[in-house]
């Protein structure tokens, strides 16, 4: 029987399926995939309609709520709400460091690493529809990555959704990781000129750190190599609505005075381990460009390659006097296989999956043109880990989508202005504006 208990405003029920591995093999092995189920106190959860959310990442699990927090609650007062554990994060059958070798070698895992992409997600949601609806066709809501998901499910079974949300995660049909990644370096460097004009001490700050780990080794306490990349790395914060203020706190506490000199404190350490480790959600790193990877063409580290082709963010020239330093953000490197305690036992899966080419479609023009399931989408003006113009592109193809283009709200609108994002999709997708 499934489990349920309260927390305040709402009313949790754990579920547990078993689903294929390998839809196409469906009688081979069979993993766990874990949900939780939401429902406001008082409301008949029977004669609710379902409304699944899908995360964004890849590689994140769904939500853990305390009580009723963020988009929950406007979605609490009409829906049976579902947050899935995508396959190989939270509860589902994991995949990480210590349990991917139970897979066996390298290839082995890299196998299966390809097996947790967005067509498969889709073909999970498909097989425990019918046992938690009785077949009817739910709606879902994709943040980000999740609206990649939410995207194959328009193109592959329409026929399961009622409706679909999308925030901040419209993908390119057919554009390759390297068209991705040389649309978004001038983005970060938009989003970095803008940091600096709020903060401009923080030009002298990061110089000063980085310049510090150029003639130093440092390693944080939890064993992560903090190098002059992984530093620019940080700025994965500034696609977030508070994430210029986190970087300029974070930057001004980052020395402290000791009797060897200068050294990067204790307390800035600890948080940038924090912020940079993926021992919670590795399959950020290890299937990041994957979820681009169509038509047998390699995405072959990617962000790393096209990186060259934006000198701006070479960190000695700006070391050397040739222009702020530039941060990074959004962007998967092999540096990282190395730094990470998390991820070096994975390095060789990782190079084999980002040298793989068999990789399937994931998107069907033709039927994206003949969509008759009504859908919306939040798309945020200058979204720092989504391009816009490969946003609004899409959403030119899918028949009826209507789009809500909005410069409210970062990447992280679902999370700080949950109930206006989702009343605005609810009221597009209802036609109410």
């Amino acid at each position: 029987m499934p489990l349920s208990y309260r927390q305040p405003g709402v009313v949790f029920t754990d579920h547990h399926f078993s689903v294929p591995l390998d839809h196409d093999a469906p009688s081979g092995e069979q993993i766990e995939l874990f949900a939780r189920e939401a429902v406001a106190p008082g409301k008949d959860p029977e004669q609710l309609p379902w409304l699944v959310y899908l995360q964004g990442g890849p590689g994140f699990g769904a939500n853990r709520f305390a009580g009723s927090g963020a988009w929950l609650p406007r979605a609490l007062k009409e829906f049976r709400v579902l947050l899935l554990d995508q396959r190989g994060t939270g509860r589902s059958t994991p995949a990480t460091r210590q349990t991917l070798p139970l897979r066996g070698g390298p290839r082995e895992q890299a196998d299966h690493l390809a097996l947790l992409r967005s067509d498969s997600i889709v073909r999970d949601c498909e097989a425990i529809r019918p046992a938690l609806t009785g077949g009817a066709p739910w709606t879902v809501l994709g943040q980000s990555f999740g609206g990649f998901c939410a995207t194959r499910y328009l193109s592959s079974a329409p026929e399961g959704l009622a409706a679909a949300l999308i925030t901040g995660g419209l993908p390119s049909l057919d554009g390759h990781a390297d068209d991705v990644y040389r649309a978004a370096y001038p983005r970060i460097a938009r989003k970095v000129a803008a940091h600096y004009a709020r903060y401009p001490m923080d030009v002298e700050r990061a110089w000063r750190i980085a310049a510090h780990l150029r003639e130093h080794e440092v390693v944080t306490d939890g064993g992560y190599r903090l190098t002059v990349e992984a530093f620019q790395s940080l700025g994965i914060l500034l696609g977030g609505g508070d994430g210029s203020h986190r970087l300029h706190y974070l930057l001004e506490n980052a020395f402290v005075r000791t009797p060897s000199g200068p050294a990067l404190a204790d307390a800035f350490l600890a948080e940038v381990h924090g912020l940079l480790s993926h021992a919670g959600h590795p399959l950020y790193a290890l299937v990041h460009e994957s979820i681009y990877a169509q038509d047998h063409r390699p995405t072959a580290w990617s962000a790393e390659r096209v990186r060259a082709e934006f000198l701006a963010f070479d960190a000695e020239r700006a070391l050397t006097g040739d222009g702020p330093l530039l941060f990074t953000g959004e962007t998967v490197h092999p540096w990282m296989f190395d730094a990470d305690p998390a991820l070096r036992p994975l390095r060789e899966a990782a190079d084999l999956l980002a040298a793989r080419t068999d990789w399937a479609p994931l998107y069907d023009a033709d039927s994206l043109a003949r969509n008759e399931v009504p859908v919306a989408a939040a798309v945020y003006h200058d979204d720092m880990y989504v391009d816009t113009a490969h946003s609004l592109a899409t959403a030119g193809t899918v028949r009826g989508l209507r789009t809500w283009v909005t410069d409210e709200f970062e990447h992280d609108g679902v999370r700080v202005g949950g109930d206006r994002v989702l009343d605005r999709l609810l009221a597009l997708v209802r036609d109410e504006v």
